[in-house]
């Protein structure tokens, strides 16, 4: 289950800290006539944004939204349930889709044809993003629906090479299972991780950064759950913490230092990915529990 998975489901390093920015844009999105929408990627420097939306009949579908806000729904064919996770730069779409049989597939949308992609030996597999050299980050599931319908699912990450070959690893031990939510230009994954044996990321999760070899540990001042859902070439990461209530917030981490922020009217938030000029997409709850997709501009 990788980002907003588990938000679906309920509609169907450093150590300084900053407090609630306000000063930012926010733009709400909500996908017309859906139920639930989210935004899990962009804006690329066309100004593309991909998200997903759930509609009348709980069904989960991919979209596109333009810079001129113009939406156009998608699904990988055969889909029962599709999540595009990642646009880069030149409009290539990477997420997961569940089949006919509620199997989910990684896929790759290129220039209007798909190619999928499925880990060798994974009951389910899901993609969370691409770079430009090729490189493409995902993770491998136990449960062949990857979670997406309640079922217990152990996941782990991995890279994909532009030669094909799959790199599958977890943050050092006792994590038992992670997800990866990017691959950057320069080779690091951004991704959360538990250690709770039999988990995903519902019940406890800390996020994680992989710079050549080398693992930091994502881990909001003060929270009771961190999961790192983005990030970008710069550095800066975003996800979700929850806070000593159970709230969950947004958050930006940005030269070491955290800052926490909501959409207004946000009773529930996640950062969901950050593109290279700092424009935050995400999703939130409002007061009545409706799922909305957001648009930060710095």
């Amino acid at each position: 289950m990788i980002k907003v998975f588990r938000f679906l489901v309920m509609c169907t390093i450093g150590v300084a800290f900053a407090s609630i920015a306000w000063a930012q844009t926010y733009t709400t999105v909500d996908f017309p006539g859906a139920t639930a929408t989210t935004v899990n990627g962009g804006p690329n420097p066309q100004g593309m944004s991909v998200g997903s939306y759930t509609d009348t009949f709980g069904v989960t579908h991919g979209f596109t939204l333009t810079a001129k806000g113009v939406f156009t729904s998608f699904d990988p064919p055969g889909s029962t349930f599709t999540q595009p996770d990642f646009i880069s730069p030149q409009g290539v779409i990477v997420g997961e889709y569940a089949d006919s049989a509620f199997v989910s597939h990684g896929f790759i949308l290129d220039g209007g044809q798909y190619t999928f992609v499925n880990v060798p030996g994974a009951a389910g597999t899901g993609l969370s993003g691409i770079n430009p050299s090729g490189e493409i980050s995902g993770s491998t599931c136990s449960d062949p629906a990857c979670g997406i319908f309640g079922a217990t699912n152990t996941q782990h990450s991995f890279v994909k090479s532009k030669k094909g070959v799959f790199t599958i690893f977890d943050p050092p031990p006792p994590a038992v299972s992670s997800s990866t939510s990017v691959v950057n230009p320069s080779g690091t994954v951004v991704g959360a991780y538990t250690d709770l044996g039999g988990a995903t990321c519902f019940a406890q999760c800390l996020g994680y950064l992989l710079d050549k070899g080398t693992y930091t540990t994502i881990n909001f001042p003060d929270s009771t759950f961190t999961f790192a859902g983005g990030g970008n070439a710069p550095g800066d990461i975003v996800g979700e913490y929850n806070d000593t209530s159970g709230v969950g917030h947004s958050f930006l981490l940005s030269k070491g230092v955290y800052t926490s922020f909501d959409p207004p009217g946000a009773i529930f938030s996640e950062a969901t990915g950050i593109n290279p000029g700092g424009i935050i997409v995400g999703v939130y709850f409002d007061s009545v529990g409706v799922a909305h997709g957001y648009i930060r501009t710095p």
